[in-house]
């Protein structure tokens, strides 16, 4: 989960006010000690953390509370003004220009997760029903383009690279030549680590002769502050037009990464957010705050949920609803969850559930799903379709065959019986589903 340290020391911090019968200047102080604490131990530098919480006490013991609304509230609402206003005001999205191929080239230090991001951003794009392509121009690192080209493949998105060919310009404009009629091509380039004067010059040349639409620097969020020593030498060279803060899945120092950042000017567009392909979001502030301070983010959830519905034809709609729901269309359900992202990271949208749930009980129901898809898995096409003929020697081979235990079978069948018995409830209350997508 993103920042969940950082997120639940706040959340914690914060929860400290709702619980006050009266909130005076001793609370107030203590609030802000609390989130000195929690951004500190995010690796967030110190003068930042000592100007946002001096803006916070200074608010929130002066400011005029609006009639209506509890001191409480008001405070909380400073709390998430001012961090947001410290990461950015608002969204800074890719300039698309439609009808013409854009071109996007992605730089950064070796180790950043430059590789993998290329590959999420152009599995971001194809989401979104653009014409994609992937080009190699990292001749310095070995097995750059099979990295790239393993990852391209897992996407459907064709790529262009030239082991033998070390000039990464000649690499980069062939390529180019290649994907003229695509409508987004994302150019990948060499990283290193201490002979970083040479990367800024291949940077340089690459951008005078490929001509890009924009510049995307590519930043390890596990670095903490040093990430602001990066972007500004990066940014001095060319101008950047974008920022993406890598490998923010739970790093402690991510806090440190985005302040630094964002104290630079440089504008941060995409945070990645854990390993999988889909796992790159664009980096909101507003909501990307929301999630921090336990607030929740129904905006992505309900973006999420979208990526994730299953079109249902009319006359299958039909039929689950009218109860013939079988164990393919609860393993389709599954799928579609699975798609979502992890069950932490999806609770972390709904306002007030991140940070309660016990992160066990969290887990255990992860779990669960991932045992109950291969239960399914396990099973005869005819068992999934007509589960009411498993008996206990069917469910003795399903368990051996899964790896799982009998019991587990038997409550994977208990919650299909409480599913099917509830679209047949959805039935008699006459929802209009039929004929739409239904989301899961």
């Amino acid at each position: 989960m993103v920042l969940e340290k950082l997120g639940s020391s706040i959340y914690e911090t914060l929860k400290k006010i709702f619980g006050a019968t009266v909130i005076d200047e001793h609370i107030v102080k203590e609030l802000v000690r609390g989130l000195q604490r929690a951004l500190l131990q995010a690796d967030v530098n110190v003068r930042l953390v000592l100007e946002l919480s001096k803006r916070i006490e200074e608010r929130a013991l002066k400011e005029k509370i609006p009639p209506g609304i509890p001191r409480k509230e008001h405070i909380t609402k400073i709390v998430y003004e001012e961090f947001v206003r410290l990461l950015g005001e608002k969204p800074v999205s890719l300039n698309i220009t439609p009808g013409k191929r854009n071109v996007f080239m992605l730089v950064g230090i070796q180790g950043s997760g430059k590789t993998t991001t290329a590959a999420k951003l152009a599995r971001y794009f194809q989401k979104r029903g653009y014409k994609t392509a992937l080009i190699c121009a990292d001749t310095f690192r070995a097995g750059a383009l099979a990295q790239l080209s393993q990852l391209a493949a897992q996407i459907n998105v064709p790529i262009y690279g030239d082991e033998k060919e070390k000039n990464p310009v000649k690499i980069a404009l062939d390529g180019l030549r290649k994907f003229e009629r695509y409508d987004i091509v994302i150019v990948d380039t060499a990283g290193r680590h201490k002979d970083e004067k040479s990367l800024i010059e291949e940077m340089k040349i690459l951008q005078k002769e490929i001509k890009p639409d924009e510049i995307i620097m590519v930043i390890d969020g596990t670095i903490g502050q040093q990430a602001a020593i990066q972007a500004k030498a990066f940014h001095e060279a060319t101008p950047l037009g974008s920022i993406i803060v890598a490998k923010l899945d739970g790093s402690a120092r991510g806090g440190g990464a985005l302040s630094a950042v964002a104290a630079t000017g440089a504008p941060i567009k995409f945070i990645g957010t854990g390993e999988k392909i889909d796992d790159l979001e664009v980096f909101d502030p507003p909501r990307f705050v929301g999630r921090l301070l336990g607030m929740g983010d129904l905006r992505s959830l309900i973006e999420k949920v979208r990526e994730a519905e299953l079109k249902i034809p009319e006359k299958r709609a039909k039929a689950i609803l009218s109860g013939k729901f079988t164990l393919s269309d609860m393993y389709e359900q599954f799928e579609a969850i699975r798609s979502m992202g992890p069950f932490s990271r999806i609770l972390k949208m709904i306002p007030g559930l991140g940070y309660e749930l016990p992160e066990d009980l969290i887990d255990v129901a992860e779990e669960r799903l991932k045992k109950w898809r291969v239960i399914i898995q396990s099973m005869t096409p005819e068992e999934r379709e007509k589960p009411q003929i498993i008996n206990s020697s069917r469910m003795r081979r399903i368990a051996r065959g899964s790896g799982t235990s009998e019991r587990d079978v038997k409550d994977l069948l208990k919650q299909y019986k409480m599913l099917r018995r509830m679209m047949k409830t959805l039935r008699r209350k006459r929802f209009p589903f039929f004929g739409r997508k239904i989301a899961y």
